[in-house]
């Protein structure tokens, strides 16, 4: 995790493609259910590193695919349970704002009222402001979902 919040440190300070790069060797040292958190979260900040809109849909599906994967009857993930449940808003939001890149505004819209549908797994912090006002933006632009 130490290694993922590097990549992500870059990407923040402006530099996307290392932060590419290793998050994409991140991927490939990962495999199957004993790394789906972390395949989930190295998806998911994969995805805002990519310059092409069906890349960034690709690895946001990615992320969603890897989060829905963490049950507690196939995986033993305790501790995250509450970390993958907050990270579900911002999944359904980034594939929103993904369709809206490629001009699907159904599938937009079907996203942001998963997101919506999902705020409230979110504390009420700095974060979970952040991804209420990133979906009432998404909303606003979209029109009412």
């Amino acid at each position: 995790m130490v290694r993922i919040g590097q990549a992500i440190m870059l990407h923040r300070a402006g530099d996307r493609e290392e932060a590419r790069n290793r998050l994409a060797l991140l991927w490939s040292e990962t495999s199957g259910e004993g790394d789906l958190f972390r395949r989930c979260t190295i998806a998911h900040y994969m995805a805002d590193t990519q310059d092409d809109p069906g890349s960034e849909l690709e690895w946001d599906l990615r992320a969603l695919a890897a989060a829905d994967a963490l049950t507690e009857e196939e995986v033993e993930w305790g501790e995250h349970s509450p970390a993958v449940r907050s990270l579900y808003p911002s999944l359904y939001l980034n594939l929103a704002a993904d369709h809206a890149k490629l001009g699907d505004s159904g599938a937009a819209r079907r996203e942001l009222r998963r997101a919506r549908g999902a705020l409230g797994a979110l504390a009420d912090d700095e974060y979970g402001a952040g991804i209420r006002a990133a979906v009432g933006r998404l909303e606003s632009r979209l029109g009412r979902v």
